[in-house]
């Protein structure tokens, strides 16, 4: 099950079990209008207290069809999380997409929020 809330011209995304390929399907549904409109999207903000990984391998795989999809019409990613593996995700990430990325812990939320909204 995922959460998510178009904020303005970000959106909120909140996972809270494995992710499925409905979940990716639903941040479309949220995301792809305002891409169309705007042509493109201030961020996303990923808000969890884990990670909680993805139900199969064809989620996974859908994940990674999401972000090739996209990549190129959303300006920012906050990753707000505790997860241990959030702090590298950045500059792993960075190399295969044109968003800025960044981490922020759980409790920083609204730091997230603030960066996201400042002008890229």
């Amino acid at each position: 099950m995922i959460q998510v809330t178009l904020e303005e011209n970000y959106c909120l995304i909140e996972p809270n079990s494995p992710l499925t390929k409905e979940d990716f399907a639903a941040i479309a549904t949220k995301v792809d209008p305002v891409i169309e409109n705007e042509g493109t999207l201030d961020g996303l903000v990923i808000k969890t207290q884990d990670f909680p990984g993805w139900e199969s391998f064809s989620d996974m795989v859908e994940h990674f069809r999401f972000v090739k999809n996209h990549h190129q019409n959303i300006k920012k990613v906050a990753l707000v999380t505790d997860a241990r593996a959030a702090s590298i995700f950045p500059s792993i990430v960075s190399h295969f997409v044109k968003a800025e990325l960044k981490h922020f812990e759980y409790e920083d939320y609204e730091s997230a929020v603030d960066w996201i909204k400042e002008s890229t």
